[in-house]
């Protein structure tokens, strides 16, 4: 007697997310240069057809794991707002799910340095690059408005009420990308508690100025 067989269902989200997690792996290793379908394959554990069932290029699976990592951030941003004490305490923790903190928010920094140098040879990768940035200086925005205890932007490009806030936003998102340089980069020099410390002191900054008289003076 015939055994019916039941075909395998295959999710085919979750093994998107397995390349992309493989993506991440090899660009924070080798680069994005290093990145090729055969290497994201190994790495993976797949064979080069299965992955090609997926992906056809390398630029189209580069692209997936760009996507991901940046659907990723405001995932967790979310948890962030919906918990916890409004203020210097949240701003705290907003802008680190920014920062490389953990081996998977570092593999983040790691990444996203990368494709910003293959972004200035590639403009194939623009909107992404800008998405990118855009998004960061909303969640910039988002603590600096916690602080100051004035509504979040209504979108991505909507500044903060007057000129200082908005100042200050812009501010605190050129001295993380600096601490998310150093920290990914040297972090025998900047360890993650050095990192928070940073942070929290330039936060605490802004909360005085805020406090004050409602200035804020970039530098």
């Amino acid at each position: 007697m015939l055994q019916r067989v039941v075909p395998k269902v295959v999710d085919h989200d979750q093994r998107r997310e397995e390349l992309a997690r493989a993506v991440w792996a090899v660009v924070a290793r080798a680069g994005v240069e290093g990145a090729t379908v055969r290497a994201v394959a190994a790495e993976a554990g797949w064979s080069m057809g299965a992955l090609r069932y997926y992906f056809a290029t390398q630029e189209g699976l580069l692209r997936f794991a760009l996507e991901v990592m940046l659907r990723r951030t405001p995932e967790r941003l979310r948890v962030q707002l919906a918990t916890g004490q409004p203020g210097l305490e949240r701003a705290q923790r907003i802008i680190e799910e920014l920062l490389p903190l953990d081996q998977e928010r570092l593999a983040e920094g790691l990444v996203w340095l990368a494709f910003l140098t293959r972004a200035r040879v590639d403009r194939g990768f623009d909107d992404l690059r800008e998405a990118g940035w855009r998004g960061e200086r909303y969640i910039c925005r988002l603590a600096v408005a916690e602080i100051a205890g004035c509504p979040w932007p209504a979108d991505l490009t909507a500044p903060l009420p007057g000129e200082v806030l908005e100042a200050g936003a812009a501010d605190l998102h050129t001295f993380v990308d600096g601490l998310t340089l150093q920290g990914a980069t040297f972090p025998e020099e900047l360890p993650p508690a050095q990192v928070r410390h940073l942070l929290r002191r330039r936060l605490e900054t802004l909360e005085s100025a805020v406090r004050e008289d409602g200035r804020w003076t970039p530098g």
